[in-house]
């Protein structure tokens, strides 16, 4: 089994430590793979912008990149719902829908491809899981609370719930969307910043004291928020929660 490693763009540029647990957490697993340095965004951002030339071509990046992969695995549930659900429409040809069906969110790919029902470690704290809006409902990585189907188990919750100590906090809107949405927080900034706020209060109020997700860019939406206003919240990926990472 050949396992391509992608690394979003923003996780690269913005937050590498996430990038540097998702290899750590790979190779303790036994995991073989590789990381192509040629590698560029998936193209989400121009997506969402309604500019799909430029989407085109770094798609078309992407299978000439990871074509010879039997799976890719990314850090990012919206990067991988991006390649999942639009990758066969930017780009055609067998190539593309096959490597569209073969990319996979970390969790997703520990749980789905990997088999693993658990990985060893310890974590003594009490952590809220967001779900990022791809993920949920483009991959479908959990139940949706407006859908009347009961839905998977989240695999990044799964996971999380293996370690010991740890204690999830019950949210009292578990699915809500955060407000980052890409451009959407730029164009509209006062809702967004709204929606980030409303986030870290279910948080708070359930106790939390780390917030973690599948997605960096929820993730950076969140902690900016927090840090502007001091909140007694730390902000990490589940891939470096996994990996034992320090939470200092």
């Amino acid at each position: 089994m050949r396992v391509g490693l992608f690394i979003p763009c923003y996780v690269d540029q913005l937050r590498p430590e996430t990038g540097l647990a998702t290899v750590e957490l790979l190779e303790e697993q036994g995991i073989d793979f590789a990381y192509p340095p040629d590698q560029t965004c998936c193209g989400q951002a121009f997506l969402s912008a309604g500019a799909a030339p430029q989407a085109r071509r770094l798609a078309q990046r992407y299978v000439e990149i990871f074509s010879g992969f039997d799976h890719v695995v990314t850090p990012s549930g919206s990067c991988a719902a991006t390649m999942r659900r639009h990758l066969p429409h930017l780009v055609p040809g067998a190539d593309a829908a096959r490597l569209a069906a073969a990319t996979f969110e970390l969790c997703e790919f520990l749980v789905d491809v990997a088999k693993l029902a658990n990985l060893p470690g310890r974590l003594d704290a009490r952590v809220g899981l967001h779900a990022s809006c791809h993920a949920l409902r483009e991959l479908r990585l959990g139940a949706a609370s407006e859908l009347s189907e009961p839905g998977r188990t989240d695999p990044a919750r799964q996971l999380l719930e293996g370690l010991r100590g740890v204690e999830i906090v019950e949210l009292a809107r578990r699915d809500e969307c955060c407000g980052f949405g890409g451009v959407f927080a730029l164009e509209e900034e006062a809702v967004s910043t709204r929606m980030g706020l409303d986030r870290l209060d279910d948080h708070l109020r359930a106790s939390a004291q780390i917030i973690t997700s599948t997605d960096v860019s929820c993730l950076l939406h969140l902690e900016g928020l927090a840090s502007r206003r001091a909140l007694p919240l730390r902000v990490r990926h589940i891939a470096e929660l996994l990996a034992g990472r320090t939470l200092e």
